[in-house]
């Protein structure tokens, strides 16, 4: 049923660390354990319990597998997907957060709890409207209501809108490497995986519309029904009471307005499920171990749950993330378009950025905006460095809590970048760099023998600082003219980068540039700093200022002191 992409890291990379991941602090941890006491509280006797609890204190994970056959099914964790559109930052956003979970579990279980992750595709879900950006949308009105897959790809790559969709998810899966099965709901439909369970909500409706009238409008009460019929004689997911039930059947019957009173089989992909059942119904029969939602689903996840039971099931584990917000503090929304898309993200920052961020504090609200990316780019390689630093030190301190541990599924790269996001910044800024080879002419001077080759995320970075200077720092650059006080420390601070040996490194420039501002009396100190952004690189916050004049070249910096102090960068 499910096709399956595998990326993840390897088993020995996750071995050896049960210990510590029973009192790491990090979400992932506390999400994994929570999840561990889920399967051996479900799959075992309270009998069983105790040993596994022993064996699991110990490390002994593979034994407590061959001892108590139940722990060794795969422990299943799913995400879904909505196929009207293309995947979005919020797509990534669940499937990082749901696989670094994935990799925390399998790191407190030493791997030895075999575990799958399921990308579910809603693709039986009817056609509502047609998109504005695909080619000749005319052509789709007349399929308007239909199944997804169903529907005709007006790109003309697929056999089905639907399809289409879905190959795109795959890709957008495929090029993170993300590990996963991908799964249809149309193929589990109509292959007869959900027929066990629709025959059993068949039998057990009056249970659930127990459940779900009373969370209705009266109107809406009247005219419900947990399936949705298919019709026969359109093809159209119909939104239509159920006239009468037959268990004994397996059918419902219902008036298609098309062809009047007409009874289908609830199996074989003749109907789907309702939004709160059609979700028990998939946790029901693939046997969903864990799933997260939005904040915005509580009521949906605790409804859904309730239904799973029914129908003989458990609701899965999982936990609510805070939705992001725009520039305005208001919720990012597909159809308003408003906050910063997965395509933006890309184009100024590393997709590990963007994992970062996901990883960041998921159960508090938080911008989504172009402003965001660059710090959590330099946050991203910060924590990096220091994880491995620490790995070098040959430090004991547990490493499995480091973003950085969490964003690479367990195996942190051992070099990242020898520059910062915000350096490159205002490297570009200064030198008017328009081409990563103008970049790395003064790169390959600061490292020598670095090249893009030997240094790729570095090269990847220098182009994302064009991509942003170009559109968000150049509009908004204004420079302004120095106070007296500034222009009496500037010139100090010229004549100290004139008197520096020809190898003074980065730390020795920022040492004369710290005293400078102290001798002229700046309080804050990083008044002084402001002062040198916004004078002579036309923004009001950059990185440290002797790594800029180290790469930049003293030579170059005296130049730009020397334009400032004349007005020419405020005239220009």
């Amino acid at each position: 049923m499910g096709v399956t992409r595998s990326a993840m890291s390897s088993q020995s990379t996750l071995q050896g660390l049960s210990a510590q991941a029973r009192d790491a602090k990090s979400w992932p941890f506390e999400q994994a354990r929570a999840l561990l006491e889920r399967i051996t509280r479900l799959r075992l006797s309270d009998a069983e319990r105790d040993l596994a609890a022993t064996l699991f204190a110990r490390g002994e994970f593979a034994q407590a597998v061959q001892t108590l056959p139940a722990l060794g099914k795969p422990v299943i964790f799913e995400t879904g997907y909505g196929p009207s559109g293309l995947p979005h930052v919020g797509t990534f956003g669940e499937v990082a957060r749901t696989t670094m979970v994935r990799t925390a579990f399998r790191a407190l279980t030493e791997d030895a709890l075999p575990t799958r992750l399921i990308a579910f595709s809603d693709d039986m879900d009817g056609l509502r409207k047609v998109p504005g950006n695909i080619p000749n949308p005319e052509s789709l009105e007349p399929y308007l209501e239909m199944p997804l897959t169903v529907v005709p790809d007006p790109f003309g790559t697929h056999d089905s809108f639907g399809a289409h969709n879905n190959a795109r998810l795959r890709a957008f899966l495929d090029s993170f490497g993300f590990e996963y099965e991908f799964y249809s709901a149309s193929e589990c439909y109509r292959s007869g995986q959900f027929d066990t369970v629709l025959l059993r909500a068949l039998a057990r409706h009056d249970e659930l519309l127990k459940v779900l009238l009373p969370t209705f409008r009266e109107e809406r009460q009247a005219t419900y029904s947990p399936f949705l019929p298919i019709s026969p004689k359109t093809g159209k997911v119909l939104q239509v009471p159920t006239t009468s039930y037959n268990v004994e059947a397996g059918t419902i019957t219902f008036d298609d307005p098309d062809g009047g009173p007409t009874e289908v089989p609830v199996t074989g992909g003749a109907v789907k499920m309702q939004w709160y059942a059609d979700w028990a119904t998939r946790w029901a029969a693939l046997g969903i171990d864990y799933e997260m939602a939005g904040k915005d689903l509580i009521e949906s996840v605790k409804l859904s749950g309730r239904l799973t039971r029914i129908l003989g099931g458990e609701a899965p584990e999982g936990f609510n993330y805070e939705l992001f917000l725009d520039e305005q503090n208001q919720k990012i929304s597909k159809t308003k378009g408003n906050g910063f898309s997965m395509e933006e993200w890309l184009r100024y920052a590393t997709p590990e950025s963007l994992a970062y961020y996901m990883f960041q504090s998921p159960r508090s609200s938080k911008r989504l905006y172009f402003d965001v990316a660059p710090k959590a780019a330099d946050e991203y390689l910060q924590q990096l460095d220091a994880y491995n630093r620490k790995k070098a030190e040959g430090s004991n301190e547990t490493q499995i809590d480091n973003p950085a541990w969490h964003v690479h599924h367990g195996s942190p790269p051992a070099h990242g970048s020898p520059v910062t996001f915000a350096l490159l910044l205002n490297l570009v800024s200064a030198a008017d760099a328009s081409t990563k080879e103008i970049l790395w002419g003064f790169l390959s001077r600061y490292l020598p023998g670095a090249t893009p080759a030997s240094e790729p995320l570095l090269d990847h970075l220098a182009g994302y600082a064009i991509n942003y200077y170009e559109d968000f720092v150049r509009p908004s650059k204004v420079f302004r003219a120095p106070t007296d006080q500034e222009r009496a420390a500037i010139e100090a601070l010229a004549a100290k980068l004139k008197a520096l040996p020809a190898d003074a490194d980065a730390e020795a420039i920022q040492n004369e540039v710290f005293e400078v501002g102290k001798a002229a009396g700046f309080e804050p100190l990083r008044a002084w700093f402001s002062a040198l952004y916004e004078v002579l690189l036309g923004q009001s916050q950059g990185p440290r200022f002797g790594s800029f004049v180290a790469i930049f070249g003293v030579e170059r910096t005296l130049a730009l002191i020397a334009k400032a102090l004349a007005g020419e960068l405020v005239a220009s």
